[in-house]
């Protein structure tokens, strides 16, 4: 499954939480480079999906925009299957008690 793929595989299942609002980022000129593939609003928290096919990985401003978004508070994380997605929203809950995945 390629990178484009998998978005549209983990679209479809946030489009299945509940309370959950995400859209996918799109790059590009007017785009923010190194801005993770799908943002996410869920009860109040931020998260950050990059989405990689393969052995993929995140280049180095990806991998420093994470960071960023981890040191200012929120959570970002590169993820290869909608299991990946499933597992950080799932932590999240268990964290902050709020929410069903």
């Amino acid at each position: 499954m390629n990178e484009a793929a998998l978005v549209k595989k983990i679209r479809g299942f946030l489009a299945t939480v509940s309370d959950c609002f995400f859209w996918k980022e799109h790059g590009g000129q007017y785009g923010t480079a190194g801005i993770p593939d799908i943002i996410v609003c869920w009860h109040g928290r931020f998260v950050a999906f990059e989405a990689k096919a393969g052995k993929n990985r995140p280049t180095k401003l990806q991998a420093t925009t994470i960071e960023a978004i981890r040191k200012a508070g929120g959570t970002a994380a590169v993820v290869y299957s909608v299991e990946d997605v499933k597992a950080v929203m799932s932590e999240l809950e268990a964290r902050y008690g709020q929410g069903k995945v």
